[in-house]
């Protein structure tokens, strides 16, 4: 049974059709990839899957429970979680607080919830970084942030939104090492990421959207090569030209 089921999905701001009858599925012990041009729907789409919009139309199922419109602190407490493109802890808190905030979803003791931000933050290679502010914190820094706090809620499905943006090769490298290792601990991923040589290096499938429509879905080989694709990422004739 897949883990995340999506069919049909829509959502419709006044006369923008962001998405339109989208729909993807991610299976289990699987690295899922949400790829597309800017603007194509795809944060959208993620926002009806972990609860932050209600969609217009279709069916969302998590571990073959319906989700669909169900709150987002209801679905991340089932173990679907998101992180944000735009990072934005709690400035005024250390790492450890920080990543204890997440984990506060399922643990109500302090000293648990402390003491496993730290087991996380070992995980992640931020232990050295716990008890600074997070306001100190890079960019990569953040972007560590943000993905312990998410493991933190004991996520059964993480959903990442761009966790590489802004990030130097040597950083992606390490993000990359760092989902790998998430996923062998039994945690699934579907991730939106632009920079596509990690998202051929690490994914199982591929969906492709553009203008809020899922026009691919493949093996990141048959993706990279598909015609539709090259032609909504490059435009029209980009595909006739490369051939």
């Amino acid at each position: 049974m897949a883990v995340l089921e999506a069919e049909g999905v829509s959502k419709r701001f006044g006369g923008l059709q962001a998405v339109a009858e989208a729909s993807l599925r991610v299976e289990p012990g699987r690295i899922t990839a949400l790829i597309g041009p800017n603007g194509a729907g795809k944060t959208t789409l993620f926002a009806m899957i972990s609860g932050f919009l209600r969609p217009d139309s279709g069916s969302i199922r998590f571990d073959g429970r319906e989700i669909t419109g169900l709150a987002a602190h209801r679905v991340c407490r089932l173990g679907l979680v998101r992180t944000f493109q735009i990072v934005q802890p709690f400035a005024g808190l250390t790492v450890r607080e920080n990543i204890a905030v997440g984990g506060h979803l399922k643990e109500p003791d302090r000293g648990r919830a402390l003491a496993a931000a730290a087991a996380i933050a070992r995980q992640l290679g931020m232990e050295a970084m716990l008890d600074a502010p997070a306001q100190s914190l890079t960019v990569a820094g953040r972007k560590r942030l943000e993905l312990a706090r998410a493991l933190a809620t004991q996520p059964r499905l993480l959903l990442l939104d761009e966790v590489m943006a802004g990030l130097i090769p040597t950083e992606v490298s390490e993000i990359v090492a760092v989902i790998r290792a998430i996923r062998d601990a039994g945690v699934d991923i579907l991730l939106i990421e632009h920079v596509m040589q990690a998202v051929m290096s690490l994914s199982d499938d591929v969906y492709v959207l553009n203008n809020g429509r899922i026009i691919a879905h493949g093996a990141p080989g048959e993706i990279a090569a598909n015609g539709d694709v090259i032609e909504a990422y490059l435009g029209q004739g980009a595909a006739h030209a490369r051939g």
